[in-house]
């Protein structure tokens, strides 16, 4: 899978990303590297999600922090400087149930009003689980150690940690998802 859209995407995270934010950067190409495993089961999607993977952190970048939520300030640069898929940028704002970290943040109706979830069930639930078995220096890990590590790193008590509290069911739940449709691929 080495698209356009893909090849534009790992530039353009690897520019905003690489030299600020190493490990963040370690942690985007991971979840691509994941990315390029489960796209069989999204047909002509793969695509797509390779490069949400890849991007789906670039609002990290220093220069991209402007509301200090990564969804939102991610999606509004490839929006606004990029002119990018609206599909895509919809994938990015609202990777990983990110409207129940911006409902912790109080940016649950901006996030809505400019960036509506997609209708894809298989699309969120792969990045998703691309995200959430990738660990922040890339490597492949398990879902729930991957929520222990998040929680950890944050605090229970953070905003993150109380995010990743409610959102561990549904995180839990898009995994597997994903694991049963690799599960069913014929090998």
């Amino acid at each position: 899978m080495n698209g356009v859209m893909v090849k534009w995407a790992g530039a353009v995270a690897e520019a905003e990303l690489s030299e600020p934010l190493p490990r963040r950067w370690a942690h985007s190409q991971g979840v691509a590297r994941r990315a390029a495993e489960v796209a069989g089961i999204l047909g002509d999607d793969g695509e797509l999600l390779a490069s949400a993977a890849v991007l789906h952190d670039v609002g990290y970048a220093p220069r991209l922090a402007v509301t200090g939520f990564h969804p939102l300030d991610g999606a509004r640069f490839l929006r606004d400087e990029h002119k990018a898929d609206e599909r895509l940028v919809r994938l990015v704002a609202n990777h990983s149930l990110a409207l129940l970290e911006a409902d912790e943040r109080g940016l649950r109706k901006v996030l809505e009003a400019e960036f509506p979830l997609l209708g894809d069930q298989r699309l969120v639930d792969a990045l998703i689980y691309c995200d959430m078995t990738t660990t922040p220096d890339g490597e492949v890990t398990s879902v729930e150690a991957r929520l222990a590590e998040i929680t950890a790193r944050y605090g229970a008590d953070s905003l993150v940690g109380r995010f990743i509290r409610r959102a561990a069911p549904e995180i839990l739940a898009a995994v597997g998802r994903v694991e049963s449709a690799l599960a069913a691929q014929p090998r």
